[in-house]
């Protein structure tokens, strides 16, 4: 009866597991489609701001180059680490802490790294690395392009200042529910992209100048480049939560119907002890 009595137990604790997970997994599939609509409108924006800041910071020439767009000797690099504050999502922010560890002891040996992470999850896990400067956890408490901002501005700041020479976002990119990818995205200095020859140059007229419409986009876009990214990650996450529920509640609901089965098996075999020591019992007072 002890044992029937610990089965019993298991199938109880099992089952408020599986109500745990199905209850997450519920959550995340909700708190998933509003974050999925925010990145899926707000990419093409971003991406094409920023080709369009690349393309035209390309043509200025000599003293008019801003500060962002100046490519020199990568001796001291920042990453800029995206996690995520809670777990229960699966390898989600295994990857980010991983690759992020990847580059400082391979990618930029001999380099000097520092870190910034935004996340509870990265800054517990690379803090044992000492390079982390700053930690930005609570931007997830109220994610928005003003709070993020002054995170990118800080990071502007420090690379316009030549206190780092190479900046780069290490963040999970939202494909779909079941898939993130780990992307190493190059952050500054602002690099243009190369274009094929047979593309036509085109003549554009700009008011205000060039030199002004740069100087005002360039620090927005960098801006919103790091608000696609920490919303990437946003989406990712939820979408890594939603899987790996999903995936919690199945374990458990079989683990349950196996326990159940056993359990029924020992019942069984009890009542039929029970029965033949009953019987046992008779033959042996007729005797």
């Amino acid at each position: 009866m002890t044992n029937l009595k610990e089965i019993r137990n298991r199938i109880v604790s099992v089952s408020s597991t599986m109500q745990i997970t199905s209850a997450m997994k519920m959550v995340s599939a909700a708190k998933l489609k509003k974050a999925q609509d925010a990145i899926t409108a707000m990419r093409p924006y971003a991406t094409t701001l920023t080709t369009l800041i690349q393309n035209l910071s390309s043509t200025l020439e000599g003293d008019t180059q801003n500060p962002f767009t100046q490519v020199r000797e990568s001796k001291k690099v920042l990453i800029v680490s995206i996690t995520s504050n809670r777990g229960l999502c699966g390898a989600f922010n295994a990857n980010i802490i991983k690759r992020t560890r990847q580059l400082i002891l391979e990618d930029f040996a001999g380099r000097s790294v520092t870190l910034i992470s935004i996340g509870k999850k990265g800054s517990e896990a690379l803090e044992k690395t000492g390079k982390i400067r700053a930690t930005h956890d609570t931007v997830y408490d109220e994610l928005n392009y003003e709070n993020v901002g002054i995170i990118a501005q800080d990071i502007m700041d420090q690379f316009a200042s030549e206190a780092y020479d190479e900046v780069v976002l290490v963040y999970n990119r939202f494909k779909n529910a079941a898939t993130q990818i780990v992307e190493v995205e190059p952050f500054l200095p602002i690099v243009p992209e190369a274009q094929e020859a047979s593309t036509a140059k085109a003549d554009y007229i700009f008011e205000p100048s060039k030199e002004e419409i740069v100087n005002e986009l360039l620090p927005k876009s960098l801006k919103m480049q790091l608000y696609k990214a920490i919303r990437d990650s946003f989406a990712s996450e939820h979408g890594a939560r939603m899987t790996a529920m999903h995936k919690a509640t199945d374990n458990a609901t079989e683990l349950r119907d196996q326990l159940k089965l056993t359990y029924n098996k020992a019942r069984q075999a009890a009542i039929t002890n029970e029965i033949l020591e009953i019987v046992g019992g008779a033959e042996a007072l007729n005797n």
